[in-house]
């Protein structure tokens, strides 16, 4: 069977130099129709014909019936919209105090979920002296950007991307779509969003049916990042002049041209990890009057800026939540005991209840018993049951007090006593120091939660499965546009975040009359502190 294929953005056929009337569109698409109706009675008649090859064949058939409807529409569109102008305008369009003059219609290629079509829209030209520009008319009001592709093709293609490599989301794309954008696309699709992610932060819509209780979970994640040595070999002046045929042999010439790195010493990281605050934030609906249900309305938040900047948006989004600082309702707060998260929360969320991750107490309490007993014996079990039960009736003093006897009764030589001595000296200060955010047995009787295995998830979830992948390298400005558009996606705010987006663009080009464009080369700045205070 002959495949039917559309028209690609690079190849103009030569028999439309001008533009189709709208009576032969509309015999193209009655064409395509009875093209799609007779293919589907040969492929019917076929002795050999299987359900597979016939359904491929039938998808092809659709697509060109839906690239004949979108022209169609295109150009009764363009109809109605010149026809409206030249009801009070006929040769100039006033707008904003500049004056356009009609210009002959120009053609363009266009990428749409059916494949590439061809249409033409009247162009305006601007009458004045100096410098000048022009809009399409037709662009203009149905919120066409610049970008060749149609908004939906570059939507979907940007929202897999969040859940997978660029290179991926377009062998994905290829599967369903006629004309998948590259992975160079995708990825300027990416960045172009990531532009509108703050803005869309401060007005979007917050959740209905909260609690009366707010937790926020704080932790970190690191991403590989490249380092300056491997920025400089991607920005270098590629040198011309031939090379190896082979991939194998191209793969030795391209080694050949770079000295090797030194061996790395024991404990050094090749994965140059740039960390990541991530927040999850929910609400707990209170059931009686000990019970808490939950959780309400996650909602996830992660950047690579200074963590000041992620507790400022956290802070706006408890207060749009109705959870200001004034506003006398219970906040919990819990991180995993990093001491910077303790002070912003303290600065950020005064009056809130404090909590470190239980598990992470627990792991330091441990650490200090395999300093007193040997590892994996019943002794140390015991011993450490004991020390959980403490903690949970709110007794963490008396493992203060008793790691202090054995770290004084401790000699201060002998065989790795040295050792000993510094891990039970760690896991002593790490426990007296959060005293008073470890009153577990109070937060289990108040039904509130003790540990921050939500955030932990989290961050594999957010970061872990998309950006932490082996042979990775990013730049800390890409990959911020695609985690922050990974939350919106798990919040459940794409459509949201999409409205806004098109609405935004749309407005801008009605407002100044120049085209728009999703896609951009380079990707936003970090947020600023200030931004988010």
């Amino acid at each position: 069977m002959p495949k039917i294929s559309s028209p690609s953005l690079v190849r103009n056929p030569e028999n439309e130099a001008s533009s189709p009337s709208i009576e032969a569109l509309r015999q193209r698409t009655h064409v395509a129709v009875s093209n799609a109706i007779l293919l589907t009675e040969a492929l019917a008649a076929a002795d050999k014909m299987t359900y597979r090859e016939a359904e491929r064949c039938i998808r092809d058939a659709a697509f060109a019936i839906g690239r004949a409807l979108i022209v169609l529409f295109l150009a009764l569109r363009e109809r109605y919209v010149m026809d409206r102008h030249r009801s009070t305008h006929p040769n100039r369009w006033e707008w904003f105090e500049r004056v356009y003059r009609v210009a002959p219609p120009i053609a363009r290629n266009f990428t749409t979920v059916f494949g590439v079509v061809r249409y033409f829209r009247t162009y305006m030209r601007e009458v004045a002296d100096g410098e000048r520009r022009g809009f399409h008319p037709l662009d203009s009001s149905l919120g066409l950007t610049q970008d060749r592709l149609s908004w939906n093709v570059l939507m979907v293609a940007a929202q897999l991307a969040t859940k997978m490599a660029f290179a991926e989301a377009k062998a994905t794309l290829d599967l369903f779509m006629p004309n998948a954008p590259s992975t160079e696309v995708i990825e300027k699709t990416v960045l172009g969003l990531g532009a509108h992610v703050a803005t869309f932060l401060e007005q979007a819509p917050t959740p209905e049916g909260d609690g009366e209780v707010l937790v926020i979970q704080f932790d970190g994640k690191g991403a590989p990042t490249a380092t300056a040595r491997e920025l400089a070999r991607r920005r270098r002046k590629r040198k011309k002049g031939a090379r190896p045929t082979s991939k194998r042999h191209r793969g030795r010439d391209k080694r050949s041209r770079y000295p090797r790195r030194p061996r790395r010493k024991k404990g050094d990281k090749a994965k140059n990890a740039r960390v990541a605050t991530v927040v999850v934030m929910y609400t707990l609906k209170r059931v009686g009057t000990r019970r808490l249900e939950g959780p309400l309305n996650v909602r996830f938040y992660a950047s690579f800026a200074n963590k000041r900047h992620a507790f400022g948006i956290a802070r706006q989004m408890a207060d749009r939540r109705g959870f200001a600082a004034d506003s006398g309702k219970l906040v919990q707060v819990l991180t995993d005991g990093d001491r910077d998260l303790a002070s912003l929360s303290a600065e950020y969320f005064p009056g809130a209840e404090h909590t470190v991750d239980f598990y992470h107490v627990a792991e330091y309490v441990h650490s200090a018993g395999e300093c007193l007993m040997r590892e994996g014996s019943k002794e140390l079990a015991d011993w450490f049951d004991e020390q959980r039960e403490r903690l949970f009736r709110d007794e963490a003093e008396l493992i203060v007090d008793e790691l202090r006897r054995h770290l004084q009764a401790m000699p201060k030589t002998g065989p790795g006593n040295k050792g000993k001595r510094k891990r039970l000296e760690e896991a002593l200060r790490y426990i007296e120091r959060r005293l008073p955010n470890i009153r577990y047995g109070s937060l289990l009787r108040r039904d509130l939660d003790i540990g921050t295995g939500a955030v932990e998830g989290a961050a594999k979830r957010i970061i872990g499965r998309r950006c932490d992948h082996g042979g990775m390298r990013w730049i800390e400005e890409r990959v911020e546009a695609v985690v922050q558009l990974r939350c919106i996606e798990l919040n459940g705010q794409w459509s949201d975040f999409e409205e806004f987006v098109h609405r935004r663009l749309r407005e801008r080009a009605i407002l100044s009359n120049t085209p728009q464009r999703i896609q951009s080369m380079t990707p936003q700045a970090l947020p600023d502190v200030q931004r988010a205070a």
